[in-house]
């Protein structure tokens, strides 16, 4: 199956429950134009919405320890997403990966990408000579900063294609990041390097729609994965690290409304 960009013209609307703020706890629309579905305007739409052993109190979803949750929506699949980590990382941007199969494309799972967005935007004020602030939107050079830098970074995988299984997970990480390694590479191929991402991961875990899959960029250019809270591997590596985040937000991406919307955290406001 090859990748397809994230891109629909179908519409799947619901409704719910609304909480104090106006926020639908239950259900939301998902829309597949992702620039009408999340926001006409250039806000961020959040839900407080339901977590494991949550409970509704006066129209709030509070969690187990008596906090309101707040996450935010991928309208094409409706994964949520908490809009911070327990890290503190932020969430910047949300897609869809889709993969094409016998011209149909299947949704296989959403994504959010969060970042450390503060250490980001000192990274820009240190090469602010050198960017383009003042474009209406971020440059390729922008884009290419973070990818190549080592501030810490997170891409949660939320699984919504029913029946998937570790080994087919293990061969779209092989196909994806082969060839973005390839590309960072001079056209060189690792699949040593490809093959450690998922290395220590069975191929006997159960993966259920709802299932997560964490990928994080730690101090010293190591990679991380985690499925399902366990840690499956540490990589070292400058190479993996820049070719897994090229994969979102390089110049050939799973989704490239997500990308434009990551860039938002470069807005030239933010530098004032």
């Amino acid at each position: 199956m090859e990748p397809e960009p994230a891109n629909s013209s179908n519409h799947q609307a619901s409704t719910g429950t609304e909480n104090e703020h106006g926020h639908n706890i239950d259900n939301q629309t998902a829309n597949d134009n992702p620039g009408e579905t999340l926001s006409n305007t250039d806000e961020w739409e959040t839900h407080e919405v339901g977590v494991a052993a949550a409970k509704i109190v006066n129209n709030q979803v509070i969690d187990k320890e008596e906090n309101i949750v707040e996450f935010l929506i991928e309208p094409h699949t409706g994964a949520s997403f908490p809009v911070k980590l327990d890290d503190g990382k932020e969430l910047a941007a949300v897609g869809l990966r889709k993969k094409s199969f016998l011209g149909i494309g299947i949704k296989i799972y959403g994504f959010g990408i969060y970042a450390e967005t503060e250490k980001l935007k000192e990274l820009l004020r240190s090469k602010i000579n050198e960017v383009d602030l003042d474009a209406a939107k971020p440059t390729a050079e922008m884009y290419q900063m973070v990818i190549d830098s080592a501030v810490g970074m997170t891409v949660r995988l939320v699984l919504v294609f029913p029946g998937i299984t570790m080994s087919m997970i293990r061969k779209n990480f092989d196909e994806g990041l082969g060839a973005s390694i390839k590309k960072l590479n001079g056209g060189k191929e690792n699949n040593e390097l490809t093959n450690m991402v998922m290395g220590e991961a069975s191929n006997e875990i159960k993966l259920p729609a709802g299932s997560v899959i964490e990928i994080t960029r730690l101090p010293g250019y190591i990679l991380q994965t985690k499925v399902k809270d366990e840690v499956v591997s540490k990589v070292e590596s400058e190479l993996l690290c820049r070719a897994y985040f090229n994969m979102y937000l390089g110049d050939d991406v799973f989704d490239r409304d997500a990308r434009e919307r990551f860039g938002r955290i470069f807005s030239r406001e933010t530098y004032v």
